[in-house]
């Protein structure tokens, strides 16, 4: 029988996905990925190269239906909080991305993909700026880069929410709750940086 080799780079994709975001490029073993997907290990080396090379396959593969999931439109301060909160119902409902995204941030010196984002946060940029047309390019850049963290920034810190607040007896409730400051606090810093141009302009 001929070895299907599509099905078993899907198997360890799969496998490496559910692995590197749980523990990160450092702390992700080989050997789980190996046994989790029921392949030799020396496949992984075969298609994907060493284990980092690997991480950064998982996350490319990951980013291809990622990047474009969350659009930013309409017009207004509240296309950029609808941005927010639509951001925050898809990092809720994909956390393996959410935590491939943050251990990317923590152990990598440069982005995966770093020319196709560039282009999809050029694409942001100019939405921003399309909805909001006193924004000047500093400004989208600063403002998105804000929302995006605020927003990512809660997969993982919500430990951190034990600190603040009792546990929820509804955990749809507390993130409705989360998603609604987020958006508040995302139109609350667009009319900010409006309001701040402006003056510098009088």
């Amino acid at each position: 029988m001929a070895w299907d080799t599509e099905r078993t780079k899907r198997l360890l994709m799969r496998a490496g996905t559910a692995e590197f975001s749980a523990f990160g490029l450092a702390g992700a073993r080989v050997d789980r990925i190996s046994e989790s997907a029921g392949v030799n290990k020396e496949r992984i080396y075969q298609y994907f190269g060493k284990k980092e090379a690997f991480f950064s396959a998982v996350l490319e593969n990951e980013l291809t239906t990622s990047l474009t999931a969350v659009e930013l439109s309409g017009r207004g301060t509240s296309a950029i909080a609808d941005y927010a909160g639509r951001r925050f119902d898809y990092q809720l409902s994909h956390p393996t991305f959410a935590r491939l995204m943050l251990w990317e941030g923590l152990e990598l010196d440069a982005p995966v993909a770093e020319e196709s984002r560039r282009i999809h946060a050029r694409i942001l940029v100019a939405n921003a700026q399309e909805a909001l047309p006193e924004l000047s390019d500093s400004d989208a850049q600063e403002l998105l880069i804000s929302v995006i963290t605020l927003v990512d920034g809660w997969m993982a810190l919500q430990t951190a929410d034990r600190l603040f607040s009792p546990p929820p007896s509804n955990g749809d409730d507390r993130d409705a709750h989360r998603r609604e400051f987020i958006m508040m606090t995302a139109e609350a810093a667009t009319n900010a940086t409006l309001t701040r141009r402006q003056s510098v302009r009088s």
